[in-house]
């Protein structure tokens, strides 16, 4: 069964499309054939724009388990031959605190939905009963719809970007909290494997919103965790 099929998501599919659509089309005069990629650059940012709140609960959430750190470590010296108590142990700190243990994830989580509208535009031929015009745009004269395997360059290019914002994130997390769980500190190498598997247009997608994450998590930090 085709998901975007389904009524309600195929309503958000052809609203994407054409807001890419008409965003291409205002900037064709002034770029080109570059039109749709700016375009999906611009949706990113308004994307991120709108998850700032998310990223704010995730920064918040991160001073919080430096802040317990201490506490944490003690209960792992306290009960580190009593693996499920300490686990329960952990769970009733956080609770205490107020802090989430899941946080790093809300980001990712939030965007999947957005990465799959995409993928699902530059991958279908006809959107709404019409044929998708998307399919015709290109960046650097790879189409947008273009896969891994038939624009490797292209891709490579953005696994760079994707896998140095990645590490500077993680070394960066885990230089200001050390006792990041190790699960955690990899969540922002997800991006890189998903490159794996999506056309050239959610690839895009993806690496200018590791960029945002990286620029848009050390303004917060210096906003949330100084006034902290």
């Amino acid at each position: 069964m085709d998901p975007f099929s389904f009524a309600p998501i195929a309503a958000i599919l052809d609203a994407a499309y054409l807001g890419i659509v008409a965003i291409a089309d205002l900037l064709a005069p002034l770029v080109g054939g570059a039109s749709a990629a700016l375009a999906i650059v611009i949706v990113t940012l308004i994307v991120r724009t709108v998850l700032i709140p998310v990223g704010a609960s995730q920064v918040k959430a991160e001073w919080g388990r430096r802040r317990i750190a201490p506490k944490l470590k003690a209960l792992q010296l306290k009960y580190k031959k009593r693996p499920e108590v300490l686990q329960q142990k952990m769970m009733e700190l956080y609770k205490a605190e107020n802090v989430s243990p899941f946080a790093g994830m809300l980001p990712a989580l939030a965007q999947a939905p957005v990465v799959g509208i995409v993928y699902a535009v530059f991958i279908r031929t006809n959107v709404d009963g019409q044929v998708n015009l998307l399919l015709a745009a290109h960046l650097f004269g790879v189409p947008l719809g273009a896969t891994v395997l038939s624009a490797w360059p292209i891709f490579a290019a953005l696994a760079l970007i994707i896998g140095l914002t990645a590490w500077w994130g993680r070394r960066t997390m885990l230089r200001l909290n050390p006792e990041t769980p190790a699960w955690m500190s990899w969540l922002s190498f997800l991006s890189l494997v998903a490159l794996a598997f999506v056309p050239l247009a959610a690839g895009l997608y993806l690496a200018v919103s590791a960029v945002w994450t990286q620029v848009e998590r050390a303004l917060l930090r210096r906003r949330y965790w100084v006034s902290a």
